[in-house]
């Protein structure tokens, strides 16, 4: 089970180090998650990983080739797709 909690922030900044996904938020937190923890993501290559780009004003990230969306809100809650 899931808190549905609005957290009001968004992602200033994302990139890949290693195995693991990082934003920087507008608050100032760094969070990451380790891709292996999506499905997609997991399977992708670095080429692919690093093919995203944030959307909807930093409040997701999204993946083109890999047709997969993810949001802020949706990690904050440990939801990694």
């Amino acid at each position: 089970m899931y808190l549905d909690i609005k957290y009001d922030t968004k992602a200033q900044k994302a990139w890949l180090d290693g195995s693991n996904f990082c934003f920087l938020l507008d608050n100032g937190l760094e969070i990451r998650f380790g891709i292996e923890k999506n499905k997609k993501l997991s399977k992708a290559t670095t080429e692919e990983l690093l093919d995203f780009e944030l959307i909807c004003d930093g409040t997701g990230i999204h993946w083109e080739k890999l047709n997969e969306d993810l949001s802020i809100d949706g990690i904050l809650d440990g939801r990694f797709g």
